[in-house]
């Protein structure tokens, strides 16, 4: 679903990328309401209006998907989806760089050359663009900063979700009203079938949230993040093959880096998830081991097991 919404952003034209994200703010906080009514889950709400920490969090993870979601809206419906999925492909490599500088992580030495080759790519792409991916770039750091300032504040996708619609929810629907009142609004004035395709736009929003949630509890980790590499895969495929993007030499040679760069990434996330698995299934015998070796004299003083 992720891969395929290029798609969806361009049949709610003519409404701008503005108007469209305040619809998807308003729209998505309705959905995600009647969603938590369904589920009866509102027992973190006391909680969290507890916790200035916590609203100060959400306040943040609020205003940087902002910036992410319009961004990327108006990146597809002006003929930018090839330069957007890049953004998603060099995510991963920007998140382990925020890792390094604000959580203190270690990089393993696979992880740093992905970091390095990454580094590379933008590189090659600037050049060839004549000035940095700003589009890309500002994708790939938001979306990141966004995935650190959740993994601080611990809600669920659904939860999480609803917190932040509930503070972009007067700023846009103020926006809303005031551009209905300067003759603006596209919301209505195209037909029913326009509004309600922006109406979708909660649902468009959620629904894949929602199944990502529901996936991470079922899925291993290691598989979760190669699938995370699906949705901008069919963006890139769509912004060649359905909206005919140019792919210039310096294009595929950036392209090429970064996708090396998530290769090594993958190995090196693969082969430690198999090390951990064999260390763990090891500790494990070695306990059992243990353990029979101290019972084992006991059941030969009493082999009636009395």
């Amino acid at each position: 679903m992720w891969g395929l919404v290029p798609l969806f952003w361009p049949l709610l034209k003519p409404a701008g990328a503005v108007e469209i994200l305040a619809h998807r703010m308003v729209w998505s906080l309705l959905f995600v309401g009647i969603a938590l009514l369904a589920v009866r889950r509102w027992s973190w709400i006391p909680e969290l209006a507890r916790s200035p920490r916590k609203l100060a969090l959400i306040t943040v993870a609020a205003a940087v998907i902002s910036v992410n979601w319009g961004l990327y809206i108006w990146s597809v419906n002006t003929g930018h989806v090839v330069e957007a999925s890049l953004g998603y492909f060099i995510n991963p490599l920007v998140t382990i760089a925020l890792g390094v500088l604000v959580l203190k992580e270690r990089l393993r030495p696979a992880q740093w050359a992905a970091v390095g080759v990454g580094f590379a790519a933008v590189l090659v792409l600037a050049i060839g663009y004549g000035q940095p991916p700003w589009i890309s770039l500002t994708l790939a750091f938001s979306f990141a900063i966004y995935g650190l300032v959740k993994k601080k504040l611990n809600l669920g996708g659904l939860e999480s979700l609803a917190a932040e619609t509930a503070v972009q929810f007067l700023p846009a629907l103020g926006y809303l009203v005031w551009i209905g009142t300067q003759g603006t609004l596209a919301f209505g004035s195209e037909g029913a079938g326009h509004a309600a395709l922006l109406a979708a736009t909660g649902i468009v929003t959620a629904v894949p949230l929602v199944c990502f949630g529901a996936a991470a509890i079922r899925v291993p980790l290691s598989t979760l993040g190669l699938l995370q590499y699906l949705a901008p895969t069919f963006q890139f495929l769509l912004g060649i093959l359905y909206f005919h993007e140019a792919m210039p030499p310096e294009r595929w040679a950036g392209f090429s880096l970064v996708w090396l760069a998530l290769t090594l990434l993958t190995w090196d996330a693969l082969r430690t998830a198999r090390r951990s698995r064999a260390a763990m299934a090891a500790a494990s015998a070695e306990a059992v081991a243990s353990v029979e070796a101290a019972t084992a004299p006991v059941e030969a003083a009493h082999p009636s097991g009395r």
